[in-house]
């Protein structure tokens, strides 16, 4: 795909997503959240569904479901200086929290939320233990590859 239909491509994608992100945003509200913690389950959806879902590839929200690994196991941890163990979950239960609400409003289907908690649940503590690794200067880089 040229450059063009990709930025394109790109656009639509954020037009969707910025109306997905006003209904996570309307449930979160509802749900009697404080705006702090909001702000942080938007910002951290934000990232993973506008930034990481497009930074190769034109991936939809919809996608996303199957590159949670992708991220959390390897961009995230690669490519984010803020990336710990302890923000690792945290980016992991705002994008859960926005795939609920997505399953909610009919935009997935339950299967696939389920697909995505499974592998978050499985996954978890590898991901936090290669972040830990990597963030060591003393630990080999798990990401290293001879």
């Amino acid at each position: 795909m040229d450059y063009e239909l990709y930025e394109q491509k790109c656009a639509e994608i954020r037009k969707v997503n910025s109306e997905l992100l006003e209904i996570f945003e309307k449930d979160l509200i509802n749900a009697g959240l404080q705006a702090k913690t909001i702000s942080r389950h938007l910002s951290n959806v934000d990232f993973y569904i506008n930034d990481f879902l497009l930074y190769s590839d034109t991936l939809s929200m919809e996608n996303g479901i199957f590159e949670i690994g992708m991220f959390l196991g390897d961009f995230f941890i690669r490519k984010c200086m803020w990336s710990t163990p302890g923000t690792i979950k945290s980016t992991a239960a705002s994008i859960k929290k926005f795939y609920k609400s997505m399953m909610d409003h009919r935009k997935i289907e339950k299967e696939d939320y389920e697909y995505l908690c499974h592998t978050i649940k499985e996954e978890m503590e590898e991901w936090q233990s290669d972040c830990a690794r990597f963030n060591d200067p003393m630990e080999e880089n798990p990401f290293m590859f001879f």
